[in-house]
């Protein structure tokens, strides 16, 4: 991407004249030549000369269209060719974006909008104060109204699976129940401290903390206790968890991994919560970790449950795997669909996890909770011929992987319930699996995380 020194029209990125560039030859601040010397060495063939610096981008602007949504929640502009990734926007708007990551050459450079030339009909009024450029990094779409929000995270998902899969699939995104207009329904929320003591939040790839007074997207349960006018001097975080059942927790998080911290009698760290999900199809209690992992809207397990359970039929007697199984929310539901005469193995990698399972499902002889990596237990299962009938897959962001989605087809369950935290991983998994004999039968989206450019999407694999 070209610069301008600001004197000419609006087609470049403007740099700030004011801002110095840095040497490229002669010496450097501590008096060391470099440059001449490197290149009379590099003559005699000992090294290379180093590549010329190229200029850095960081506060050139410029004014650009705003022409789609890209995964992550930027929306993607150009200028002169170049793309620019630019949060704070919405397609079809004309923006005055600010570089704030790249150089010149980059295929691509990253921008806040900060200035709203043509607005989009979606735009609205954000309900966080600290939402908007140099603010908290938290929310994506604090900006934009709550359809306009789930059509721009359909159209990622679709996209991802046409990039990746060469899938053309539409892809409905549904709202989750239990938030307040797509405000106050984070469960759990780890606020970082600054120098000062004060809890608050991070701007998007920084080490700073923005103080807060209330956090819109966090239940009332998380901002009720207190957290964000107490001093927590001496933390480095402090995660706040207001489970379904009983009164929220806190966990300091000190800055000095030797220091112990108690709350209420407990060692911060070794806490755990009970979560109750009362679904449809199915209901339980789990002893979750309160730093583990567990869905953050209130209404996701079990609406999450239901889907997975319609999609899979789970019958009497049928085999079942849950991959990356957590406290084990589909191991448990599918062990009570099976019944005594079937049979399903979770896998986990958190051992603690695992431990909360096998505890709370002792009597439950179907059930099977192995604490391991998935690839390395799936790999004998495959090796010794197992069969399988049903699967669920609820990976972590990275994906399942082309090793795993393999081995689970070599077993040819008759279907594998997929749930996604992440658009490209699923659709990379999902082109290995259509690769191995399977089909996408079905996609559906989920807005568990308003406000924020995440979004959970649940898909049915079935033998081709």
């Amino acid at each position: 991407m070209s610069t301008q020194d600001g004197s000419g029209g609006n087609d470049g990125l403007a740099r700030d004249p004011g801002r110095p560039r840095r040497a490229q030859s002669g010496r450097d601040r501590q008096g060391r030549s470099h440059g001449g010397d490197r290149q009379a060495r590099a003559r005699q063939g000992r090294e290379r000369p180093p590549a010329p610096e190229r200029e850095s981008l960081v506060g050139a602007e410029a004014e650009l269209d705003l022409t789609d949504i890209a995964h992550g929640g930027r929306c993607v502009g150009r200028v002169e060719g170049q793309v620019v990734f630019v949060r704070h926007g919405i397609p079809g708007e004309r923006v005055r974006a600010v570089v704030t990551k790249g150089r010149e050459g980059d295929r691509f450079v990253f921008a806040d909008a900060v200035e709203v030339i043509d607005a989009s009909p979606d735009r609205v009024e954000p309900r966080c104060p600290v939402s908007g450029p140099g603010g908290c990094g938290g929310c994506d779409f604090q900006h934009v109204s709550l359809p306009r929000q789930r059509a721009l995270k359909g159209h990622v998902v679709q996209t991802q699976l046409a990039r990746l899969a060469r899938l053309d699939r539409e892809v409905e995104v549904r709202p989750v129940p239990g938030d307040e207009d797509g405000l106050r329904w984070r469960t759990r929320v780890e606020f970082a401290v600054d120098d000062a003591g004060r809890a608050g939040l991070r701007p998007q790839r920084s080490h700073d903390v923005i103080p807060l007074s209330d956090c819109p997207i966090a239940t009332h349960g998380v901002v009720g206790t207190g957290v964000l006018q107490e001093d927590w001097t001496g933390m480095a975080a402090v995660d706040v968890v207001a489970p379904s059942v009983g009164e929220p927790t806190l966990v300091p998080v000190p800055l000095d991994d030797d220091v112990v911290v108690e709350v209420d009698g407990v060692e911060a760290g070794e806490q755990y919560v009970v979560e109750h999900v009362e679904a449809a199809a199915w209901q339980g209690d789990f002893e979750v970790h309160a730093r583990g992992f567990w869905q953050v809207h209130p209404g996701a397990a079990a609406t999450f449950v239901d889907h997975v359970l319609a999609l899979l039929r789970p019958e009497p007697g049928e085999r079942a795997l849950d991959l990356y199984a957590g406290v084990g929310l589909f191991a448990r539901a599918l062990a009570d669909a099976v019944g005594p005469d079937g049979a399903v193995l979770a896998v986990e990698g958190d051992e603690r996890a695992c431990l909360s399972l096998a505890a709370t499902t002792a009597e439950v002889e179907q059930l099977e909770v192995r604490a391991g990596d998935v690839a390395r237990e799936l790999a004998p299962l495959v090796e010794g011929g197992d069969e399988v009938d049903l699967v669920v897959l609820d990976p972590p962001r990275v994906g399942a992987g082309k090793s795993v989605m393999q081995d689970l087809a070599a077993m040819r369950p008759r279907a594998i319930a997929y749930v996604a935290c992440d658009p490209a991983a699923l659709a990379r998994d999902v082109a290995t699996a259509v690769e191995c004999g399977y089909e996408l039968a079905d996609v559906v989206a989920y807005d568990a995380f308003p406000m924020t450019h995440h979004v959970e999407t649940i898909a049915l694999l079935l033998p081709a």
